[in-house]
């Protein structure tokens, strides 16, 4: 039986659950995988909106500002990072909840960027938060089955030191290999072919949703002491989650602005 940690508590703490996400090494990757797919029309767009911001700094924002103490940062934008999609089912048999989700989230910035009668302000504001949702929805575990918060309540040692699954997607991964988000970029981007390039090309987010989804599935480890032989078998699945998260947020910006 694979490893879990049983929960014990209201439906309400189950269905939510409070994480970071990629860390800042995985979003910054995707940010700069981004940068190489945009057209030249998108670059000026986000250039006049972001003036000397880039795609990997505007990754990270939509987390940092997690600690601003206002009621938006600490509660309004809490659940725009995830979606819950329960074990065998599809994100369009679970309704959004009532505070919203990354799926929402990302549709209601969509509009904000798109319209005219968005300031400079909302739009910096959304486009931070598009290039952060889209990074988030590619972190299998961002797509939680709504029972474990996100793999947070599977406790467990990582190469001896304590750590939950959740924390283990987001930055346990790709911390342990000791490499910076430039080398991180230049490693997977190499790697991209053109034909993988056009067929990640995919704007739906419930199609990214149902990836991490099944993904996740198979991700429970059959013990709670984790070291070369989860990261064997999972860093290829890590790998591949930042290359197409970053095709993605390129082609899904590029839609916008063209």
């Amino acid at each position: 039986m694979k490893f879990r940690t049983l929960i014990i508590g209201t439906v309400a703490a189950a269905m939510s659950f409070q994480a970071l996400s990629w860390g800042q090494v995985g979003h910054r990757v995707t940010g700069a995988i981004a940068e190489q797919y945009l057209t030249p029309k998108t670059q000026l767009a986000i250039s006049q909106l972001l003036f000397n911001e880039d795609l990997a700094e505007a990754s990270t924002y939509a987390d940092e500002m997690r600690s601003d103490p206002s009621e938006f940062w600490k509660k309004t934008a809490s659940p725009w990072h995830y979606v819950n999609v329960f074990d065998g089912k599809a994100y369009a048999d679970v309704a959004p909840p009532p505070e919203g989700n990354a799926v929402t989230a990302l549709e209601m910035f969509t509009k904000q960027l798109k319209s005219k009668k968005s300031s400079l302000a909302e739009k910096q504001l959304a486009i931070r938060f598009i290039v952060h949702i889209i990074g988030d929805l590619h972190q299998p575990f961002h797509a939680g089955n709504g029972i474990d918060r996100g793999g947070n309540d599977v406790k467990l040692t990582f190469f001896w030191e304590d750590s939950n699954l959740h924390r283990v997607w987001d930055s346990g991964l790709i911390d342990r290999q000791q490499l910076s988000y430039t080398e991180w970029t230049q490693i997977l981007s190499r790697k991209i072919s053109e034909q993988q390039a056009k067929e990640w090309g995919e704007l739906d987010p419930k199609v990214w949703i149902a990836e991490s989804a099944k993904v996740r599935a198979t991700l429970y480890p059959e013990t709670d002491k984790l070291s070369w032989d989860y990261q064997y078998q999972n860093l290829p699945i890590v790998k591949q989650r930042l290359q197409m998260a970053g095709v993605r947020i390129a082609a899904y910006l590029n839609a916008i602005f063209e």
